[in-house]
């Protein structure tokens, strides 16, 4: 059977992920360093695993409701009323009819059921690039476009950079704060400005919050909702009103070290949320139902040493490199988007790719960085990854980059 005339045209305009294609490599290298996952290194919190094994063996194993269980969305509304000043439907006695949430199969379903809602063929969504890998796939899976803004190169997305490239066919405005793959965190006014700029434009501003919590001490500018003195991520959702104009995406995978159970949440304006509950009933049905009550423990639990010593973690990727290369201090997730140094003569159309290929020589796994942006400059790296691991691996890269 010839399978060229039955594939669709969607499935083959797809790459493979590089990040994937990074770790298909790394399988075969024997005692390597690995700075390529961002997968945390951290054990899952003991109330969460034992509340997932209570479900599982209490026999909640069948399907659940589409939006997610009760417990967990109320559990979810509290905290967006807390931290965003947003009522929900899912808060008791409340007859708000703005917004509404539900639970997803990860960030990653919440984005795709976004995009499904929301794009026709040949409308638009501005991204950001530098990029997470599934962002310009947003738009290939809803036969629409999706249009980078260039961020070089201080990897900033800014409403004056966004401007110039809306159309009459923009949708969506994606935000990524702290950004994957550069760990940046958006400021209070670069939020106020792009929730401004879709107003008047009449756009969705889709804030991907998966980092949030990620975010390190310098970088927490913004008084939650309940505590001025609670200082958290900057967020265009907890801005006056913004529950009209924000989808906010958060999870739990990268904050609480379950990137395999694959849970997420989508808050937003209810006529969205509507639409994309209605979507993921045909397309994921639910999120893992016993895993749901797996993380209503998630809200309870104290992630605040690790998340310092992520901190201290980049701190020294910042020290250790700065002296040979570009590399912006992350503000938070577990990222550095580290330029390749133009000394070492590489060809910047492929700079990041040959980086990648001569530290594979070394044992040590980087991603170049063509896997998340137009420009093949930079490489991530992941400091996701034991403190010894991390050290040895600087020491290659500093070497590579010194001697070639």
């Amino acid at each position: 059977m010839d399978f060229s005339s039955l594939i669709s045209h969607r499935s083959t305009s797809i790459n493979g992920s590089g990040i994937r294609r990074v770790f298909e490599i790394g399988a075969k290298i024997h005692d390597k360093i690995d700075l390529s996952i961002g997968q945390p290194d951290f054990a899952v919190p003991q109330a969460m695993r034992a509340a997932a094994i209570r479900a599982i063996d209490g026999g909640r194993n069948g399907y659940p409701l589409t939006r997610g269980v009760p417990e967990l969305r109320e559990k979810i509304a509290r905290s967006l009323h807390a931290d965003l000043g947003w009522k929900t439907t899912e808060l008791p006695g409340c007859s708000d009819s703005h917004s509404g949430l539900f639970v997803t199969a990860g960030t990653t379903g919440a984005l795709m059921l976004a995009s499904l809602a929301l794009l026709d063929p040949g409308d638009e969504i501005i991204i950001p690039d530098p990029w997470f890998v599934l962002y310009p796939y947003m738009g290939t899976f809803a036969n629409a476009v999706a249009v980078p803004c260039s961020t070089y190169p201080d990897f900033r997305l800014t409403a004056e950079r966004v401007e110039p490239l809306l159309s009459p066919r923009t949708k969506m405005i994606l935000l990524n704060s702290p950004s994957n793959p550069a760990g940046v965190v958006s400021t209070e006014r670069e939020c106020a400005d792009l929730l401004d700029l879709c107003r008047r434009r009449g756009i969705i501003l889709v804030s991907d919050e998966i980092y949030d919590e990620f975010t390190y001490e310098a970088f927490r500018t913004q008084p939650s909702a309940s505590d001025p003195a609670k200082r958290r991520c900057p967020s265009p959702a907890r801005l006056p009103g913004s529950q009209d104009n924000v989808l906010v995406i958060r999870g739990f995978g990268k904050t609480y070290g379950v990137t395999g159970w694959r849970l997420g949440y989508a808050a937003g304006p209810r006529p969205l949320i509507e639409e994309m509950v209605k979507l993921q009933q045909y397309l994921y049905v639910s999120a893992p139902h016993p895993l749901q009550w797996g993380v209503i423990d998630a809200f309870d639990a104290d992630m605040t040493e690790h998340v310092r010593e992520y901190e201290r973690r980049r701190s020294l990727v910042v020290d250790r490199l700065s002296p040979v290369t570009q590399v912006p201090a992350p503000g938070g997730a577990f990222y550095a988007f580290v330029k390749v140094p133009e000394r070492l003569g590489y060809p910047e159309e492929s700079a990041g790719e040959r980086f990648f290929q001569r530290c594979v020589t070394e044992r040590v796994l980087v991603v170049p960085g063509r896997t998340f942006s137009k420009r093949d400059t930079h490489f991530r790296l992941s400091y996701a990854t034991p403190i010894e691991n991390l050290e040895r691996g600087l020491d290659t890269l500093v070497r590579i980059m010194k001697n070639g």
